[in-house]
């Protein structure tokens, strides 16, 4: 999700215009929003961003990345009336927002192919490197040779799938979401934060 400086400045401008009109301290506990001085702060994959009408800052005092911007954004722009909660695991393709082919096309590509093509046989780099980005072995009983699951957001954590395949189906990777998540992001922002996992994941392992 890359953007020229230019129409990045612009989306990023018009977002913070958005941001500037909403009132963050009634979203703090539908959020899980942390107040520090005059800012909020909302942790992404275990790092926080600071967001107040002077912009979305990370932890260096640094504009983040476009795509980072944009789901933190969207986040705080599409927050529902009230907390959602609902931790059954879904894959993305049967959200029932997620109607755009695009969307599953992106995510298919940017997570799933990315998993599979860096982690082939290498699941024990890839179970290093999600440690490594703050990953977890959670108490579920699936049939994978990897589970892991990550915070996303402070509403929206992801479980991490991966098998290495054998000689009669190949390596396999993918994201599973929990289904409460419709209700903060988008389903494009949704891919994007998938996407973001999986490129972590991979910086993580070299």
């Amino acid at each position: 999700m890359s953007q020229p400086a230019e129409i990045f400045q612009q989306h990023y401008q018009n977002y913070l215009a958005r941001i500037s009109g909403i009132d963050l301290a009634s979203m703090r506990e539908t959020l899980g929003l942390v107040k520090k001085n005059d800012q909020y702060l909302i942790p992404f994959f275990g790092r926080n961003y600071a967001v107040s009408k002077n912009g979305i800052m990370d932890d260096t005092g640094k504009i983040p990345d476009y795509a980072t911007c944009v789901i933190l954004a969207k986040y705080l722009i599409m927050c529902p009336d009230r907390i959602h909660e609902d931790t059954q695991w879904a894959a993305f393709k049967d959200f029932k927002r997620t109607s755009h082919v695009l969307n599953v096309n992106y995510f298919s590509s940017d997570t799933e192919k990315v998993l599979v093509t860096a982690f082939k046989g290498r699941h024990d780099a890839l179970a290093a490197a999600g440690t490594a980005v703050g990953g977890i072995f959670p108490d579920e009983d699936i049939s994978y040779d990897l589970v892991m699951q990550f915070a996303a957001l402070p509403r929206i954590s992801l479980l991490l799938l991966f098998n290495e395949g054998d000689e009669d189906f190949g390596a396999y990777g993918t994201v599973l979401l929990q289904k409460q998540a419709e209700y903060y992001l988008d389903p494009e922002s949704l891919a994007v934060t998938s996407a973001h996992l999986a490129r972590r994941l991979v910086q993580a392992a070299i």
